[in-house]
């Protein structure tokens, strides 16, 4: 475990995000003093999880296993509250504990289904895909869906540890690798920007999973996370002491990608809106002076060179701006979007004039 690297964060309490290769020797010790562990997963990843099933079986815990549907289906009331009642039904008690085992809509089921049996049991990730490893997995933001948006419902319930083992990326569906890669380079443009520098420079690199520079863009994205997650973890600041911004800097490209999933039903992958997403309040942030053409240019070839989306069809504004006024990021009937004023150099834009937004708009759906 020598060449593991292992993260740190910081929120109601500490925990590591361990990044490497066979992993899962890491578990026994994120669930110690639990009798009993619930295994959530897609069942895609049956065989994964009858694996881990049976080396914590050998540990000494006693494992139920629950099986959810894929993707963002399994993130309705309706699937939380069946997994409710298997815990009920294996006798879970405070001491117990639920794993998480799949992509980012699992690991924000499994934590938000952990936050709410007996007020909170631990909870330990094991993202398989890379959006799961940058992103959701790690930062304690845990939700369901609803009709009226993303994540509307949900709790802060940071988790006991987080496993991210890249060799599960090298069976992941290209598609599903290239739409995680859009959370990466979301870092890259707010606060790290070498890891614009590297895809730019080496694109094919940056998403081959058997290499070690996706492993290292995962270890940057990762850090900038847990230091924004350990300094503002409810995102409650809007700025933190230095003047950066809070945990809401982490929404680059989501209020906008949120409102093409919603419309979408859901069957856009998560990482392609929210590429998308970036493209509009480029184009936002364009109009209002505050990046240059070249600037906007840029967020448009780096996510062409991954083969992300950068538009999407005319004809929809009223309908996805009437559900970007219910995103969790809106201010009573403020708007408000995180924009860049300079690559990395973020900032919150509350309230931008209406033919602004009608026309970035404009600028993404040609």
């Amino acid at each position: 475990m020598s060449t593991d690297i292992v993260i740190p964060v910081s929120a109601e309490h500490s925990y590591d995000v361990v990044i490497g290769r066979g992993l899962l020797g890491h578990l026994p010790r994120m669930l110690e003093g639990a009798t009993r562990v619930a295994i959530i997963h897609p069942g895609a990843l049956v065989v994964t999880a009858e694996a881990m099933r049976a080396d914590l079986s050998d540990h000494g815990f006693e494992v139920t296993m629950i099986e959810v549907p894929e993707a963002e289906d399994q993130k309705t009331a309706e699937v939380a509250a069946f997994c409710w009642t298997a815990l009920g039904a294996a006798g879970f008690t405070r001491s117990d504990a639920v794993v998480g085992l799949g992509g980012g809509a699992t690991t924000d089921l499994a934590g938000f289904v952990a936050a709410t049996w007996l007020r909170g049991i631990r909870v330990v990730q094991v993202p398989t895909t890379l959006l799961g490893m940058v992103d959701a997995a790690v930062g304690g933001k845990t939700g369901i869906n609803t009709d009226a948006g993303k994540n509307l419902v949900g709790s802060f319930w940071s988790p006991r540890g987080v496993v991210c083992d890249v060799t599960a990326l090298e069976t992941l569906p290209r598609n599903d690798l290239l739409a995680g890669m859009a959370e990466v380079v979301k870092v890259g443009f707010v606060r790290d920007t070498s890891i614009l520098d590297d895809v730019e420079s080496e694109p094919a690199d940056a998403t081959d999973p058997s290499g070690d520079l996706l492993t290292d863009l995962i270890r940057r994205a990762v850090q900038v996370k847990a230091d924004v997650v350990s300094s503002d973890f409810r995102e409650t600041s809007a700025t933190m002491g230095d003047g950066s911004l809070g945990r809401e800097v982490l929404n680059y490209g989501h209020t906008f990608g949120h409102a093409v999933e919603r419309r979408e039903r859901y069957r856009w992958r998560h990482g392609a809106a929210v590429s998308v997403g970036m493209v509009f309040v480029a184009e936002l942030a364009g109009l209002g002076g505050r990046l240059s053409e070249s600037e906007v240019e840029r967020h448009r070839s780096v996510l062409t060179s991954l083969g992300l989306p950068i538009t999407y069809p005319a004809g929809h504004w009223p309908e996805l701006l009437a559900a970007m006024s219910v995103d969790k990021k809106t201010r009573g009937s403020l708007l408000r979007f995180v924009v860049l004023n300079g690559i990395g150099n973020p900032g919150i834009w509350a309230g931008p004039d209406p033919t602004f937004l009608a026309a970035a708009y404009d600028a993404v759906s040609r």
